[in-house]
């Protein structure tokens, strides 16, 4: 597939796509729940089932698969003892593929999970584990959880996988090497490709004081990771890139819309709780009293809510930069936006003229349905030294085609809501951005890349320790 994007082009698909993503993300009102960090105020009450970040990239040392990475539980302080962090036995986690267009899951990777408790009742112990843990299999591991990995199409449900969580890093004491215990999660699949169940970093960097009038209202309340410290709970699955392609043809076919879903039991049966495509939508564009309704869509109802179509073509961040600011709001319908938050880039679909990542490009897909998720062209090659401003910076792998762990979506989120989209120049006063620009941990070179949980309290450089 041809691409030919001018500087101006890679400048409003960068600027646009983080826009858009936390414009478009407004599409969705109905049930209970809420993704990425605490965003929603049902959700944020239940931390278990709260997604927190969707990551879908190309392998960068296995080239012919694609890694799929979705993170749940947000702020899991490390020191939260006795019970530390576990999957809900009583829910569903869910990453979906649409291939053909039409905004439906076209492949589901599907989680569900068991607890193996030896505390014992009444008599037992308070303890995770009651002595140094050297493997999954250490009898001195008293909780752990097990799962079961499907893969459902329209042919049928099959069980490509099972295997152990990673658990909760309790501390050098209760494990002597948890980078080896933790290695010992990654197991393969059937089909080829592999899994990963377990806690990890939170390694989405930003400094979160952007809710204090968008950073104290001058800009001086930057340069601090919010997340630093903090884990996750990581479900993630690296597979060859024609089981995710539209008729298994990634040539013809090179499009695919990634987004994440908790389905949470209740008495009416399963309930989607939660769901996830770009960052910050939820949180940055949905106004308050439609957060939960959000979570609780399918993307194929998204474009035909006229209500929240409106909070992309008429977003509320650009008027905040303005007001707070003094930064001119490029004008409305922020048709840009539309394109890169509801259908992809190319040039069929928009004003940016630009063949990247929308589901149009698939030679055999059918009609087009607007809608939210993140989007990765599967055939545009890994780049050797990624740029944390991906598409804005003129690297096509980069957000918002995908989303690498490594990327900056909040500076170019920060941008495209200022205009960037739409003029093709980055905006001066907001260049240093949240002044937050990379992870505090080191990712890893091999597959889930996310790197390991942190042990050490989060508040330790206010204790002297």
């Amino acid at each position: 597939m041809e691409l030919r994007i001018n500087r101006r082009s890679l400048i409003a698909v960068g600027v646009a796509g983080a826009l858009a993503a936390s414009s478009i993300l407004l599409l969705r009102p109905a049930a209970p729940s809420a993704s990425s960090h605490r965003e929603a105020p049902l959700i944020s009450g239940d931390p278990r089932n709260d997604n927190t970040d969707v990551y879908a990239f190309v392998s960068p040392d296995k080239s012919d698969t694609v890694t799929l990475i979705a993170n749940w539980i947000p702020f899991e302080e490390p020191n939260g003892g006795p019970n530390f962090y576990f999957f809900d036995t009583n829910s569903r986690y869910n990453i979906k593929i649409d291939n053909d267009g039409d905004a439906k899951p076209d492949v589901t990777y599907q989680w569900t999970f068991k607890n193996i408790d030896k505390r014992g009742n009444g008599s037992g112990t308070f303890l995770y584990n009651n002595g140094p843990v050297t493997s999954l299999k250490d009898e001195n591991l008293l909780f752990k959880q097990k799962y079961t990995l499907k893969r459902i199409t329209e042919k049928g449900t099959t069980t490509i996988g099972t295997g152990t969580v990673a658990p909760s890093n309790t501390g050098p004491a209760s494990f002597p090497d948890y980078a080896k215990v933790r290695n010992e999660a990654v197991d393969g699949i059937k089909g080829g490709g592999k899994q990963f169940a377990g806690q990890s970093d939170e390694a989405f960097f930003l400094d979160l004081r952007v809710f204090d009038l968008l950073y104290g209202g001058n800009l001086s309340e930057v340069g601090q990771d919010t997340t630093r410290g903090y884990n996750v709970h990581t479900l993630a699955v690296q597979v060859p890139k024609k089981e995710v392609a539209l008729k298994g043809d990634v040539t013809r076919n090179p499009v695919v819309g990634i987004w994440s879903t908790t389905d949470k039991w209740s008495p009416r049966g399963y309930v989607q709780v939660s769901r996830l495509g770009q960052p910050l939508v939820n949180e940055v564009v949905v106004p308050a009293p439609l957060k939960d309704a959000f979570n609780s869509l399918s993307p194929d109802k998204d474009a035909g809510i006229p209500a929240v179509v409106k909070k992309v073509t008429h977003p509320e961040v650009p008027m905040l930069l303005e007001g707070i600011y003094g930064l001119k709001a490029p004008k409305t319908p922020r048709d840009d936006l539309v394109e890169i938050f509801l259908t992809g880039i190319a040039k069929k679909n928009g004003p940016i003229k630009a063949d990247l990542n929308s589901q149009i490009l698939n030679k055999d897909a059918g009609k087009l349905r607007p809608s939210e998720m993140l989007r990765l062209n599967l055939t545009i090659p890994v780049t050797a030294s990624p740029n944390r401003l991906g598409v804005l910076a003129g690297d096509l792998q980069g957000f918002p085609n995908g989303r690498r762990l490594g990327d900056d979506v909040v500076d170019i989120a920060l941008q495209a809501m200022a205009g960037a989209a739409q003029t093709g120049q980055l905006v001066p006063a907001l260049a240093a951005g949240d002044k937050v620009d990379r992870n505090d941990m080191p990712f890893l070179t091999t597959f889930p890349y996310i790197p390991g949980p942190s042990n050490q309290a989060v508040n330790q450089t206010f204790n002297g320790s």
